[in-house]
């Protein structure tokens, strides 16, 4: 951050988990923020959080399952007169009872939540970054993205897997532009996010807690990644032996291994 100039990230998910840690984060580092959801309540209480620190702290609500949303995202920021320097796409959620089992508008609006939405705002906020000659794109992805996909949450694994590779292609396509693009790879983290989709006491059973990261430290590290202009990064060694050993193994063997996870989730 150059001395006197006060930049500002929007973060998409911003009302709890990894959202919100990231976006103490960029408070802490002297950002100012744009923070939308879907809930008002913890947006409101976190801005009013961060404004205590001296950061400046928008609340946009948006429900970013709405294919309109991006672009009425977009035109609220301009409305209100304010610049966006950072891109944050961390809003997601999962569905674990099955594709079969699975209402095909939860599948779509995962779609559209975290594949097709990261894209379109990406696309949207990009250019004025390029102009600029400063930004950042910090798409928060997943462990299960550089996973075999598993059965059960059959779409999530694939969806971040997409998104880590557009991420890439994007940091190649912006190299020297000044405009840094990063893929955040978290493992499991201790959020709300388990409870949301209903696995809470599943996941907790089946992994011990060294397995588990805190928001606080996830954010960190992603913040410190797409600082620095890494294309992706994935917190902890364990996630990234665990990618190796899926990444390096024969097709049987890591579909057994990502098999056997699912089955100790009972998801299949």
């Amino acid at each position: 951050m150059r001395s006197g100039v006060r930049r500002t990230v929007l973060i998409t998910g911003a009302s709890a988990g990894i959202g919100a840690a990231l976006a103490r984060v960029y408070a802490a580092e002297g950002w100012d923020l744009i923070l939308t959801a879907r809930r008002e309540g913890p947006l409101k209480a976190l801005a009013a959080e961060l404004a205590g620190q001296g950061a400046a702290a928008t609340v946009i609500l948006e429900d970013l399952a709405d294919p309109a949303a991006p672009r009425r995202l977009f035109e609220a920021v301009a409305a209100r007169g304010l610049t966006v320097d950072a891109l944050v796409n961390n809003a997601g959620f999962s569905r674990t009872a099955g594709f079969l089992q699975t209402d095909p508008e939860a599948h779509a609006a995962m779609i559209r939540v975290m594949l097709t939405a990261p894209i379109e705002l990406a696309r949207l906020f990009a250019p004025g970054m390029v102009e600029r000659g400063h930004g950042r794109i910090l798409n928060v992805a997943s462990l299960a993205g550089r996973m075999p996909a598993t059965g059960g949450d059959t779409l999530y694994g694939p969806i971040k897997s997409f998104l880590i590779k557009a991420s890439q292609g994007l940091h190649l396509e912006l190299r020297g532009t000044g405009v840094h693009v990063t893929a955040l790879c978290p493992g499991y983290t201790l959020t709300e996010f388990h409870d949301a989709n209903g696995t809470r006491a599943e996941v907790s059973a089946a992994y011990p807690g060294w397995m588990w990261q805190g928001a606080d430290h996830v954010a960190r590290v992603g913040y410190a990644a797409c600082e620095a202009n890494r294309p992706s990064v994935t917190p902890g060694a364990m996630n990234n032996l665990l990618a190796g050993l899926a990444k390096h193994l024969p097709d049987r063997m890591a579909l057994a291994m990502v098999g056997g996870h699912a089955k100790r989730l009972k998801r299949i």
